[in-house]
């Protein structure tokens, strides 16, 4: 398993929460999405490597901006 990590700019609740959840949820090969409005953090657990460009296109459709953490 693979895990990548986000930092998500503007959530504020858990609909921002389901809402982001829901776009990550489905990206082929995510087998599990951990994103908290508090933090502002995104963990996205897969079976092999995910595109960056993906998870910032799905963060984007919930209508949020999000960078990578290193």
């Amino acid at each position: 398993m693979t895990t990548s990590e986000y930092q998500v700019s503007g959530m504020s609740c858990g609909h921002c929460e389901a809402a982001v959840r829901s776009e990550v949820a489905r990206i082929a090969g995510v087998h599990a999405v951990d994103v908290s409005a508090q933090t502002g953090r995104l963990v996205v657990t897969s079976s092999a490597p995910i595109e960056q460009e993906a998870v910032l296109g799905a963060v984007d459709e919930a209508g949020f901006a999000a960078v990578p953490v290193a």
